[in-house]
C-alpha cells in the first residue's frame, strides 16, 4: 500500500526551482532514506509535508499524495488532523524540540490530549510508550525535565511520543546526527523495531550515506534539489555511479583496511542565487568528468540495473565509476625533547550538592587518575561515548577548570595551579578549537578581525596592517580565499566557520591544538576538507593535537594514538591500529561493533531486536 508518493514535485523561490522534479513511492512498513549534504533539499521535502515552508516559497508544480490526500492543495483543517496523528516527525534536535521548563510527562501528557485520548488512560500510554523505547524506570521519568536527562533519552522520549498514535508515516529528519556510536545504534534500533512492530513508513533524512545503507530499504540521493540517484539501498551503496554518490563514499574514512588521504570535493554546494545559472546538472561545476552536455540541459534519470536510477550524461556512466589511484597518507613523525603537554595522574572530582538539611550528597568523578604525554607533531584521540569525561580532559588541559588531584605540564612547565604564570605558558603554547563554530565566532565581527582575535589576548603590538597580512596568510594556509576577510560569519558555510576557526587557533604559532568534537555533525565532504587541512598542518607546522571524538573512523584516520575513556577512566590506550584493529577491553569492542560497516550486508546493530 503507498503511504506517501510524489508525483514531478517542484518548490520554487521567486521563480527559481529550490526541488526540481522530485519523484518517489513510499510503501507501508517501508524506509526510505533522502541521503545529500547541508542545501541539499532533504529538509525541505518534510517542510512540504508539514505545510512549513519558509516566507515566499511555494510548491511550484506536482503533486505528493498520503494516503490519497494531495497535501499540497488539502483544506488546512484537514491537514492538521493528519499532522501528530496519521504523520508524526521525529526532529534532529531533541533539546531543542523539548520545552525545557515542562516536564517530560506534562509534555508527553499535551500530546495523548491533542490526540483525543482520555485524561484517564494518558498516564499508563505514557509509561508503555516510553518502557516500548526502552527507558529505564519511565515513571521516574514523567517527572524529569529534559536538561535532567542524556541527548540520547531525549530521542527516545520523541520516538515514543511520535509512535504514540501510531501513524501511518514518520518523517525522522537526522535523528541521530552528532550522537556517539552506541547512542546511534540504539536509536536505530529502536526506530527499527517500532516501525516493525506498527508497519509504519518511514522517511528517514540523513547526510550519512553508510548509515542509511544500514536502515533503508530504498535511498535518493539529493543535490541542490535534483535527484542524482535513486534504488534500493545495497544496490546504491554496492554499485554507485553518480560521481556525487563516489564522492560522499570516498569522503568517509573506514574503520578498517589500508588507510589512504581522503578524497574531497572542490567549493561547496551552490546556494539558491547560482541556481539561475546552472540550467543543466546542478553538480556539474565540481563533477570530475562533466561535459558540455551536462551544462546544457537537465541529464535524465536512466535505469542502469532494476530500480537503480542515475541522473547522468553518457560522460558520467562511462567516467563516473572510474576511481583514481588513492594517495597514501604522510607517516606522522614527533619531535624528540621535552613532550608538549603532559597529564599525570591527573583527576577532577565535583561535588554533590548539599540536601535541604545541609547533607552533602555523593559527588561525581569526571576524571580518573588520567595519564597522557603528547609531543610535538603528535596526534592523540580520545574517544568515549557522551559522558566518559572526554570534554572534562580538554578543559583540565586548557586550565578552563582546576584539577582535583595530579599534575599538568607543558614545555616542562608546571601548570597545575592556573595561576597567571601558567596561564601565560598555555596562551603561548596552546590553542583550542570548539565544536560548534557557529556560537564560537562573535557574529559582528568581521573573519579578518576575528582570525587575527588572538593578538589582543597576548597585547600584541601589530599594527592593522600587520593584522590584515597575517589574515590573509591564515586563510591560505586554512585553505580559504581572502575575499572572506571582511564577511561576517552568518555569511560562510559550516566547513567555511570551522576553517576560519581553526585560523584563529593558528594565530599565534601553538606547538599544540585541543579540538574537541570540532567535525561532528558537518557534511561528509567537509568533514575530509578539514581532517586534510589538519594533516597538512601538521606536515607543515609540526603542532600536535588532542582529538576529543566519538567518531572512531575519523580517529583512526587522525591519530597515531587513542585513549578510551569510560565513566572518566582510561580503560584502554595505545597505537590507534591496534586498538581500534584488535581491541581488548570489553567497551572498546563495543564501540567498535556499534559503529555501521561499510559493508551494507553485514547485519548492524550487532545485538538487533
Amino acid at each position: 500500500m503507498e503511504v506517501l508518493e510524489a508525483r514531478n514535485l517542484s518548490v520554487s523561490l521567486v521563480g527559481v526551482d529550490v526541488l526540481r522534479h522530485i519523484s518517489f513511492t513510499l510503501r507501508r512498513g517501508r524506509v526510505l532514506g533522502l541521503v545529500g549534504e547541508s542545501g541539499a533539499g532533504k529538509s525541505m521535502l518534510g517542510r512540504v509535508i508539514a505545510r512549513d515552508l519558509p516566507t515566499a516559497f511555494k510548491v511550484r508544480s506536482g503533486a505528493l499524495t498520503f494516503q490519497g490526500h494531495d497535501l499540497v492543495t488539502i483544506a488546512g483543517e484537514k491537514h492538521r488532523e493528519l499532522l501528530g496523528d496519521s504523520i508524526a516527525f521525529i526532529p534532529q534536535e531533541p533539546l531543542t524540540a523539548l520545552n525545557p521548563v515542562l516536564t517530560i510527562g506534562q509534555q508527553f501528557d499535551e500530546h495523548l490530549g491533542r490526540l483525543g485520548v482520555p485524561q484517564a488512560d494518558r498516564r499508563t500510554r505514557m509509561i508503555t510508550a516510553l518502557g516500548n523505547v526502552l527507558l529505564h524506570d519511565p515513571v521516574t521519568l514523567l517527572d524529569r525535565y529534559s536538561f535532567q536527562i542524556s541527548g540520547g533519552m531525549c530521542q527516545r522520549v520523541l520516538i515514543a511520543m511520535a509512535f504514540a498514535s501510531e501513524p501511518a508515516l514518520i518523517v525522522a529528519d537526522e535523528p541521530t546526527t552528532a550522537l556517539d556510536v552506541s547512542t546511534q545504534a540504539h536509536i536505530v534500533q529502536i526506530m527499527r523495531k517500532m516501525q516493525r512492530d506498527h508497519g509504519t513508513a518511514l522517511l528517514f533524512i540523513t547526510h550519512d550515506l553508510r548509515l542509511a545503507a544500514h536502515v533503508c530499504d530504498d535511498i535518493l540521493v539529493l543535490y541542490a534539489g535534483d535527484i542524482v540517484e535513486r534504488g534500493p539501498a545495497r544496490t546504491l551503496t554496492a554499485m554507485a555511479r553518480h560521481p556525487y554518490t563516489l564522492a560522499l563514499q570516498a569522503a568517509n574514512p573506514p574503520l578498517d583496511g589500508p588507510a589512504h588521504r581522503l578524497a574531497t570535493l572542490p567549493e561547496q554546494m551552490p546556494g539558491i542565487g547560482a541556481f539561475t545559472t546552472l540550467p543543466g546538472c546542478r553538480f556539474a561545476p565540481r563533477c570530475p568528468v562533466a561535459d558540455e552536455e551536462c551544462g546544457r540541459a537537465v541529464p535524465p534519470l536512466r535505469e542502469i540495473a532494476p530500480h537503480h536510477f542515475v541522473r547522468c550524461s553518457g560522460a558520467c556512466l562511462t567516467q563516473g565509476a572510474k576511481a583514481s589511484a588513492p594517495e597514501p597518507l604522510p607517516v606522522a613523525t614527533t619531535t624528540p625533547g621535552v613532550p608538549v603537554l603532559v597529564l599525570k595522574d591527573v583527576a577532577k572530582h565535583y561535588p554533590g550538592e548539599r540536601d535541604w538539611l545541609g547533607r552533602r550528597r555523593p559527588g561525581t568523578d569526571a576524571v580518573k587518575a588520567i595519564n597522557l604525554t603528547v609531543r610535538a607533531g603528535e596526534f592523540v584521540g580520545i574517544v568515549g561515548e557522551s559522558g566518559s569525561g572526554k570534554s572534562t580532559v580538554a578543559k583540565l588541559i586548557m586550565g578552563l577548570e582546576p584539577i582535583t588531584a595530579g599534575r599538568i605540564a607543558i614545555d616542562g612547565n608546571d601548570v597545575s595551579v592556573n595561576d597567571s604564570a601558567a596561564r601565560q605558558v598555555r596562551l603561548g603554547t596552546l590553542q583550542m578549537v570548539f565544536q560548534d563554530p557557529q556560537s564560537a565566532l562573535n557574529p559582528r565581527r568581521p573573519v579578518g578581525r576575528l582570525i587575527t582575535q588572538s593578538l589582543e589576548a597576548a597585547r600584541s603590538t601589530a599594527s592593522e596592517a600587520d593584522r590584515v597580512m597575517r589574515a590573509r596568510a591564515l586563510l591560505a594556509e586554512t585553505g580559504l580565499s581572502a575575499d572572506l576577510l571582511q564577511r561576517f560569519p552568518s555569511q560562510l558555510s559550516g566547513g567555511q566557520k570551522q576553517r576560519v576557526n581553526i585560523a584563529r587557533a593558528l594565530c599565534v604559532t601553538p606547538r599544540l591544538l585541543v579540538a574537541d568534537e570540532i567535525v561532528s555533525g558537518l557534511d561528509v565532504s567537509v568533514q575530509a576538507q578539514i581532517l586534510n587541512l589538519l594533516l597538512d598542518l601538521r606536515r607543515d607546522r609540526g603542532i600536535g593535537l588532542v582529538f576529543i571524538s566519538h567518531d572512531l573512523s575519523v580517529v583512526r584516520y587522525l591519530c597515531s594514538r587513542v585513549l578510551v575513556m569510560q565513566h572518566g577512566a582510561v580503560v584502554e590506550q595505545g597505537d590507534a591500529e591496534a586498538v581500534l584493529g584488535r581491541p581488548q577491553h570489553p567497551y572498546t569492542q563495543s564501540l567498535i561493533a556499534a559503529v555501521p560497516p561499510e559493508d551494507p550486508d553485514r547485519p548492524w546493530p550487532c545485538n538487533s531486536p
